[in-house]
């Protein structure tokens, strides 16, 4: 009896031996998976922080790489705006300064091209009063010449009428005072400055025979 008890007891104890084994190792399989999830956790928040570390400066990187190509972009650009500008700034200066010279050339051509328009005008005005005075001179000259003319066939022809007369008819009967004034007024300078156009007509000429022939005796 007393063994039995004795093997009761050995078996609880072993019993209970094993009991706190099993939840010795129990406990201990817990805190190995807590351990290890902890662990998990830790590598799992480290493997965070470094994605997000990485992440970060992939991100500052990516940022700072675009800040830097958009301000090379910005001053590219305005480099070429400036460079536009001034290209712009030239051509317009270029092309008002062969407009001026072009408008210069043409008022100086202009000038002198009614210069030249005024002096031709002066040259023909000169040339027709010239002209105009050479014509008057010469038909003054040619009045003169004519009435010279005139004068001379009208002594011609009363020299020729006094030769016949006094061929013709005797000494004796020389003109009558009447017949000496008649000759003296158609052969004086007033009576021919008078009637240039009437010597030597046919018309003269009758009438100064009849005028002759009424004044002899």
């Amino acid at each position: 009896m007393l063994t039995y008890y004795f093997l009761l007891a050995y078996f609880l104890l072993s019993y209970l031996l094993l009991l706190t084994c099993l939840l010795i190792i129990y406990l201990l399989i817990t805190y190995l998976l807590l351990t290890w999830l902890l662990i998990t956790s830790l590598l799992l928040a480290y493997l965070l922080l470094i994605t997000y570390f990485l992440l970060a400066y992939l991100l500052l990187t990516y940022y700072f790489l675009l800040t830097y190509y958009l301000l090379l972009t910005c001053l590219l650009i305005t480099y070429f705006l400036l460079g536009y500008l001034l290209l712009t700034y030239l051509l317009l200066l270029t092309c008002l300064l062969i407009t001026y010279y072009l408008l210069l050339t043409c008022l100086l051509i202009t000038y002198y091209l009614l210069l030249t328009c005024l002096l031709i005008t002066c040259l023909l005005i000169s040339c027709l009063l010239i002209t105009y005075f050479l014509l008057a001179y010469y038909f003054l000259l040619a009045y003169l010449l004519l009435i010279t003319y005139y004068l001379l066939l009208t002594w011609l022809l009363i020299t020729y009428y006094l030769l016949t007369h006094s061929l013709t008819h005797p000494i004796t009967h020389p003109l009558t005072p009447c017949s000496t004034v008649l000759l003296q007024k158609l052969t004086g300078s007033q009576l021919a400055k008078k009637f240039p156009t009437f010597y030597g007509t046919r018309r003269f000429i009758t009438a100064f025979i009849s005028a002759c022939h009424l004044s002899l005796p």
